[in-house]
């Protein structure tokens, strides 16, 4: 019997293994990792690919806690200096921009840019040089006994004291234990593609937001860029059917040439947004993190971050609860995780959200005070670096591993 068996081998689940395993001192649990289509490491040489995630300073240490920062961080890493923020109202050169700089909160950038496959392949690495077991195999079905989880899977049982799950927003783990999520559209559709622009990215992340939806422009380590368009779902059909110098044009009035110029130099790819909110993040010997409890928009590239200090929230709780003799999957280990994480997410959400209706899509007084209010917080220094600190990671109240 295992530890602790955690459904989905995404940067997520891989990183709650990898930490798991690793334990404190020498003290690691005995974890399992179900996960039926691992990736392939990326090979030397390959075109950096278009599907990325915004690091910020807490997963940074996380994943040096897990031990996978080692194999991420090289060439094919950016490291992003400054963001540059602005409403479609004003000029993306204007003192109304909101610009987030490292140097003023003493960072030396504000995070990486990194492939997702690139993540995922170095925490998977991770977890088994930390003695983590992957078994490519697929849930099927899960009983939950008083002293174990007993789970079947397309390659055999298993048992465990809990289970995890880190299989993504339509979690089988949550739909087995019984546990509900409340799912609603943002009506938006994420086009992701890598173009290449006249003009240098300058280590900067770029965003406009627009009456019908969201565009950041990414930088990546060979001068490119990857885009996120949250496109209202009117308007993505167009953008994904249209040739590549229509689109590239299309692009190009959307970012009000903020970077010059736009050509597509990678295939377009688009996925539906949605909002997820689990009301339980736990149950009996049952836990969810990442995509499993909470969904978000990913206009402020904050979606894996959430994921990985949930990992790492957990993986604090139940190491410390381990060390004390206590069964890693008795509620009341787990309900201490639920209350720490469900506060977190619950801000963080209900910012996205309120920054998505006004300053994408609102109109009215409250929406032009918002999109005014970009500007003055370029304006007031010490709110301005409080911003910094929470988009870092550097602030609320942080698992040891994101310390």
């Amino acid at each position: 019997m295992y530890d602790v068996l955690i459904v989905g081998g995404g940067p997520v689940g891989a990183c709650a293994g990898a930490l798991l395993a690793r334990g404190e001192g020498g003290r690691g649990l005995a974890v399992a990792l179900l996960e039926p289509r691992a990736p392939t490491p990326l090979p030397a040489g390959a075109a950096l690919e278009a599907r990325v995630v915004a690091l910020s300073r807490a997963s940074e240490r996380t994943l040096v806690s897990a031990g996978a920062w080692p194999s991420i961080l090289g060439p094919r890493v950016c490291a992003y200096e400054r963001m540059r923020i602005w409403h479609e109202s004003v000029s993306p050169a204007s003192d109304a921009a909101l610009v987030f700089d490292a140097a003023d909160v003493g960072e030396p950038n504000l995070g990486y840019i990194v492939e997702n496959r690139q993540l995922q392949t170095a925490l998977l690495a991770a977890f088994t040089q930390a003695g983590g077991h992957i078994e490519s195999a697929q849930l099927s079905g899960l009983r939950i006994a008083e002293d174990a989880v007993h789970v079947q899977t397309s390659r055999g049982a298993f048992s465990a004291r809990l289970i995890i799950g880190a299989d993504g927003a339509q979690s089988a783990v949550r739909e087995a234990a019984g546990l509900t999520a409340q799912i609603g559209s943002y009506r938006q559709t994420a086009i992701v593609a890598t173009v290449a622009t006249a003009r240098a990215h300058e280590l900067t992340a770029w965003q406009r937001f627009l009456k019908t939806g969201t565009l950041a422009f990414l930088p990546l380590a060979d001068g490119a860029s990857s885009i996120v368009w949250s496109a209202d779902d009117e308007l993505a059909p167009g953008l994904m059917a249209a040739s590549e110098a229509d689109f590239a044009a299309e692009l190009d009035r959307a970012s009000d040439l903020a970077l010059g110029a736009t050509r597509l130099v990678s295939a377009r790819q688009s996925f539906p947004l949605q909002r997820l909110h689990a009301p339980r993040y736990v149950a009996k010997r049952v836990a969810l993190v990442g995509d499993a409890a909470h969904v978000v928009h990913p206009l402020a590239g904050q979606g894996v971050n959430l994921g990985l200090l949930d990992a790492a929230a957990l993986a604090d709780l139940l190491l410390a609860a381990s060390g004390e003799g206590e069964d890693p999957g008795a509620l009341a280990v787990l309900r201490r995780y639920e209350r720490w994480r469900k506060s977190e997410v619950a801000l963080m959400s209900a910012a996205i959200d309120g920054f998505d209706r006004l300053l994408a899509h609102g109109t009215g007084p409250l929406a032009r005070l918002a999109q005014q209010g970009l500007s003055w917080v370029n304006g007031a220094p010490e709110l301005r670096r409080a911003f910094i600190r929470r988009a870092l990671g550097m602030s609320g109240e942080l698992p040891r591993a994101a310390r």
